[in-house]
């Protein structure tokens, strides 16, 4: 609301003819677009390491879920390759072994100026979710049975993470209805926030600082709707999950927004 306010004000102080540079009037007027916001967070001294890890066990695998990670690996994919970096993408099941690889591969834009290079963001998101898309299907068909251990994908994502090096900066993203039955069963209760807390300190799970860390989809399941104290409790829980790796940002959501 206050930046709305000063647009219109700037706009007719300009239009009165008041006694402005140029170049102010049109800073004032100038629209920002999603990208050029994107770019301006890009950090300075690293490269984006994405690693985006999709659930494919059966309780997630409904249609419109799909359609909503698909959508969630643009927004990443694009993210990447705005600021640079290197992106990859897995789906997951019943252990830190049983991975299928969608994508694996380093995602920038050519251009001598800025804009030059965010003309062509949207022909290389086009491209790599072409290809995504068309291996996902499969790479879950791939995947063995018997439930989900969503918690080791962070022990991958510490693996990822040291490949690259110290010149990336690591986001992950996993995306899953949140109710791992392998190792911590968190399908049997609806979780208060302290069990949460106590279930979540027992979870061996890597040191990942700097890390941006996103759980999108807890409580998204095929079918009816759970409930919203199941999602309140996995929302709990994957945030202290989150918080005890040390990252840097721990967003863990039913709805991804895509910004966050």
């Amino acid at each position: 609301m206050t930046t709305f306010t000063v647009l219109r004000v700037g706009a007719a102080v300009c239009a009165l003819g008041v006694t402005l540079a140029l170049t102010a009037c049109s800073s004032l007027t100038a629209a920002t677009t999603p990208d050029q916001t994107i770019l301006a967070a890009c950090a300075a001294d690293k490269q984006v390491a994405s690693d985006v890890k999709i659930d494919g066990s059966g309780s997630s695998s409904g249609d419109t879920i799909t359609t909503e990670r698909l959508a969630i690996t643009a927004d990443v994919v694009r993210r990447t390759a705005i600021c640079g970096g290197h992106l990859l993408v897995r789906t997951f099941s019943a252990s830190s072994g049983a991975t299928v690889t969608i994508y694996d591969g380093d995602l920038s834009l050519p251009g001598a100026t800025d804009n030059a290079r965010l003309r062509r963001v949207d022909t290389l998101v086009e491209k790599v979710m072409a290809e995504i898309t068309a291996k996902y299907g499969d790479a879950i068909a791939a995947l063995p049975g018997g439930g989900s251990d969503i918690t080791s994908v962070y022990r991958l994502a510490g693996e990822y993470a040291a490949q690259l090096g110290d010149g990336y900066q690591l986001h992950l993203y996993v995306l899953t209805d949140g109710l791992n039955n392998i190792g911590t069963d968190l399908t049997s209760q609806v979780l208060t926030t302290e069990q949460a807390s106590d279930l979540a300190s027992a979870v061996n799970v890597p040191t990942l600082p700097g890390a941006s860390i996103t759980v999108a989809g807890l409580g998204r399941i095929d079918g009816d709707p759970a409930p919203s104290a199941l999602a309140e409790g996995l929302v709990a829980f994957y945030n202290e999950l989150c918080v005890k790796t040390g990252a840097k940002t721990c967003v863990s959501v039913t709805d991804y927004t895509a910004g966050r």
